[in-house]
């Protein structure tokens, strides 16, 4: 009765499962679905997730954790039987992704290369994130902790988001901030990333524009002075030192 189910429960969730992958990855476009069981890293470890997370829910834990260490050495995926993965989940290209016991992953959701969903310290209970529906995750980036990522958002690549992340936000940096926050954006996964907002850029073009403008000034100032007799580096109205005996004698 359990094969049964394991083998219903998963065809389902496979099928679901390559049906995301033609609608997201460019490479897939007209690619047939025989193809990409064949020939998707990323459809690979899922399919044995699938697989490994129905028997470790069952409390078949040896073969679960021997089927996720043969996925891994085969993909480079690494999914621990626990996680709890929703329908279609897309990992494009996939290596180097790592996803903790606890983590838990909501429908329609895109990782690529290089993204971690792990942990902090040696804390035990839930100590990875959940990220809801409808998120993209840019390659490298480092989700860690039992945070949680909104609806909807989106984080860039080589990020590290180690605080929660609200609904239909774009996050980016190191730790990760939001640097958008939308009311409402299109559902579906959007991976332009080398439009995102770079704060760190912002905020080095606004220092070297106030330094530029100071610049400026200063050299107004002195030329002003230099016209007007006033010493060079006196300020206009400012009386000069005064001269004579010291206060202090001698």
């Amino acid at each position: 009765m359990l094969g049964l189910r394991l083998i219903g429960r998963t065809a389902a969730e496979v099928r679901r499962d390559l049906a995301a992958v033609q609608a997201r990855d460019p490479a897939a476009q007209g690619v047939g679905a025989l193809q990409i069981l064949a020939g998707w890293p990323g459809v690979h470890a899922l399919f044995a997730h699938r697989v490994a997370h129905a028997l470790y829910g069952a409390g078949v834990c040896a073969p679960a954790r021997l089927i996720a260490a043969v996925a891994r050495s085969v993909t480079g995926i690494e999914i621990h039987p626990a996680a709890r993965i929703g329908a279609g989940f897309f990992i494009d290209h996939g290596m180097g992704v790592v996803i903790g016991e606890t983590a838990e992953i909501g429908d329609d959701v895109t990782l690529y290369q290089g993204v971690t969903l792990g942990g902090t310290g040696f804390a035990t209970g839930k100590r990875h994130p959940t990220v809801q529906d409808n998120v993209t995750i840019g390659s490298g980036a480092k989700l860690l902790g039992p945070i949680l990522v909104g609806h909807g958002s989106k984080v860039g690549a080589n990020s590290v988001v180690i605080h929660d992340v609200p609904p239909n936000a774009t996050v980016v940096g190191n730790p990760g901030h939001p640097v958008r926050v939308e009311g409402r954006r299109p559902e579906g996964p959007d991976a332009d990333w080398i439009h995102l907002p770079d704060p760190v850029a912002e905020a080095i073009r606004g220092l070297a524009s106030r330094i530029a403008e100071l610049e400026t000034r200063a050299a107004s100032e002195a030329a002003d002075g230099a016209r007007n007799g006033t010493p060079s580096g006196t300020p206009e109205g400012r009386a000069n030192p005064a001269v004579g005996p010291s206060p202090a004698g001698g």
